[in-house]
């Protein structure tokens, strides 16, 4: 059996086995048993009663997280010219359309969300097998097919997140940053979970929310009580 390290030594007995805790009392332990040097994210996973093989029990979404998320955004406006200066103002990172499209093509993915508007998905149809697989594939059900570019570039800036369930049942996605305060990453939870519940599928039977975890990287789980946040 391997040693336990300094640090592991300092966070070890600090999570009982077997509690749930509430979403206060996890915000503020995800900060005490952290003990990475950089600013760690702080990520959710959701296991929910759903079966996502069905059309009609796919849960997907978008919810504005009240803190952010604490990560910078790279945003790519794929766009018109008459909405180029629009996108710039709104804080997008790059913005054009054949010239990146071209680049895209060539294997160039440096960005984390592409906005793009619905007259140009003719062109970008043809990204699917580089964007496809790496989750950059705009989708007018995430917002990211739009007219309105400057609004969803200034929402993703702000901390607008796109979430599914994956095909184990469970949706995975950061809710901040251990820098966070307790109570910024109690409210970004908050809202995130009223968002999942929001969503759930009329066809889904038995208990929606089976489990919440919150760790950070690298850390233990920290099981939530899920009546805390929900009456299943």
């Amino acid at each position: 059996m391997s040693k336990l390290t300094k640090n592991q030594k300092s966070v070890a007995g600090k999570i009982e086995a077997g509690k749930a805790y509430t979403v206060d009392e996890a915000a503020s332990l995800v900060k005490e048993i952290t003990t990475t040097k950089f600013d760690a994210s702080v990520d959710i996973d959701v296991r929910l009663g759903v079966d996502p093989r069905k059309a009609n029990q796919m849960v997907r979404g978008v919810v504005s997280l009240p803190h952010g998320t604490g990560k910078q955004v790279r945003v790519l406006a794929l766009c018109t010219p008459d909405k180029e200066a629009e996108a710039k103002e709104a804080g997008a990172d790059f913005v054009g359309l054949d010239e990146y499209i071209e680049k895209i093509k060539g294997g160039w993915t440096d960005i984390d969300v592409i906005i793009t508007m619905p007259s140009v998905m003719g062109k970008i149809g043809a990204l699917g097998r580089v964007l496809g697989p790496r989750g950059l594939m705009p989708n007018p059900k995430s917002g990211t097919v739009t007219m309105e570019v400057g609004k969803a570039v200034a929402e993703v800036k702000q901390g607008k997140i796109d979430f599914k369930v994956d095909k184990s049942g469970i949706i995975h996605t950061s809710v901040g940053k251990v820098s966070f305060t307790p109570e910024q990453i109690a409210e970004n939870v908050r809202e995130f979970m009223a968002t999942v519940i929001k969503l759930k599928p009329s066809s889904a039977k038995g208990t929606y929310v089976k489990s919440v975890y919150l760790s950070s990287t690298m850390s233990e789980g920290i099981k939530i009580d899920t009546k805390s946040i929900v009456e299943n």
